[in-house]
This record gives C-alpha cells, structure tokens and sequence, in this order.
C-alpha cells in the first residue's frame, strides 16, 4: 500500500495574509501531495474563511478537506454547511470536537464521534472523513486506555483514519499504535509532523495540546536561540530524521503542519525523497 502525504493550513484573517497563502499552496501543490486540509477555528471562528480557502483550492482542482466542528452551531446549519461542500466536489472533511471560544461559558461540546455518525447519516459514504488522535493523550482525557477507546469510537461511527497531533518522540507513535491495535482498531492512523519555526512559540503551545518536549530538545533549541541559521539547520534535520524512523517503521504516511509557510517543509520533503 502507497503512503499518504498531506500538508494542513490554517485560515489567514489579513488580505495580505490570504494572497500569501495563496503563494504559499501554489509552491507547496507542486510537490504533488495527496491533499491539503484548512483549519476551523475554535466554535467555528473561522467558518467562513475555511469554505472560502477550501471552495477557491477545490475550483483550482486541489483535493482540499475542510476540519469541521459543531461548536455552537445546530445540526441545522450543520448540515447546510456540509450539504455544501457536498455540492461543491469537497471529497474529504476532518471531523473534530473541536473547541468553544471564549465568552461560551459551559456550552455542551459535541463529541467527534457524533459529528463523524452526523456526517454518515446525511452523506452516506460520499466523504472520506478523518479524526484526530494524541499518542501523548489528550489534555483533557482522564487517562490513556480512555483516550484510545475515544479514537475507537470515532472510527466504529465511520471515520476512515486518524491524523495524530504532533509530538517529537518516535516511541510515543509506535506504543501508541500497539495499544490501539490490541482494541481491534485496524485503520490508518497518520503522523502529524510539526516542523520548528518559533522555540518559544512551540513550547508555549505544547503545553496546551499535550504534546511533550524532550528536555534535550527544549535544552538544544534555547541553545540556538541567537543562531537563526543553525536553529535552522538543526530543526529541519531533526524533522527529516523523525519523519525518516516513521515512515521507515510503517507509518502510513505523514501531515504535515505547515505554519502557512513553504520553508522548512518543502526542503523536509525533498531530504525525505517524497517528490
């Protein structure tokens, strides 16, 4: 079976954000990847400028799959949304639970099995829907067999693969895929690969998703804090090597996390010979 090479977006807010992005996919479709996804902000912040990114990649003829969430919206408009992107030719959606934005209070969130079991029964079998997974489990779940019954749920209701968050520790990845395999889940579940633009940034956001630093990484990149081309170098070789023990350990193939950026992720995917 082939491997699976996608790259993700995130919706740019600026005019001149969105014609960047523009420039930005245009160089990165060139290295001919299975598909791109676009983000969905928290609640469905960003609704509106994800179906435009994704209908304007979709006319372009891209394979483009929008992240979709319920957040505070009804199963009404719910369905007009995904109705439309039906209608539009989209042929992938990543069904998430997503998250509220702030001032929501305690609003119930929908779980990503319900949206994946929606999706099935208002669509049949037109989309090819992926979930997301956390090998280092996700910050909310009560523990770890918890967390992966969660994923077998999305996948018993339709889903047709998982993408993981990032993380930086191959082992996590390979544990994680023997306990889900012990649960009877036997669909593809695909690295997602983060590459290292901003030390502080990333350590900042990690905390908040689960995915864990190794002490020598955060210690290396600090050390490299004043060197912007051998944070460079060093980040994009350490990627490239994550991205090589994966694939040469079986992952199905990777998803890469672009940051709305062409560089590090072209050269990581040329250093792994994926063109």
């Amino acid at each position: 079976m082939s491997k699976r090479f996608s790259f993700e977006f995130f919706p740019a807010k600026t005019d001149a954000g969105k014609e960047k992005l523009k420039l930005v996919r245009a160089e990165l479709n060139q290295l001919n990847p299975e598909f791109f996804s676009v983000t969905y902000g928290a609640g469905g912040s960003t609704r509106d400028n994800t179906k435009d990114i994704v209908l304007e990649m979709i006319d372009e003829g891209i394979d483009t799959a929008p992240h979709l969430s319920f957040g505070s919206d009804s199963k009404e408009e719910m369905l007009e949304l995904i109705t439309s992107y039906k209608d539009a030719g989209v042929k992938r959606m990543v069904a998430l639970r997503g998250d509220m934005p702030s001032g929501l209070g305690a609003q119930r969130l929908v779980y990503a099995s319900e949206l994946v079991a929606f999706i099935r029964e208002h669509t049949g079998d037109h989309f090819n829907i992926e979930v997301g997974c956390y090998p280092e489990i996700h910050p909310d779940a009560d523990g770890y067999a918890q967390d992966i019954q969660f994923l077998k749920e999305k996948l018993d209701a339709g889903a047709n693969s998982a993408i993981t968050q990032y993380f930086f520790n191959v082992d996590a990845y390979f544990h994680f895929l023997e306990k889900c395999d012990k649960i009877g889940i036997d669909k593809p579940i695909y690295p997602g690969i983060m590459p290292i633009i901003n030390h502080h940034n990333l350590m900042r956001f990690s905390k908040t998703c689960g995915a864990e630093i190794p002490r020598w990484l955060g210690y290396k990149l600090e050390s490299l804090e004043n060197d912007p081309e051998g944070l460079k170098a060093f980040t994009t070789d350490f990627i490239s090597s994550l991205c090589e023990r994966l694939l040469a350990g079986g992952a199905p193939g990777l998803h890469f996390y672009t940051m709305n950026l062409v560089e590090p992720n072209k050269t990581i995917w040329q250093n792994l010979k994926l063109s």
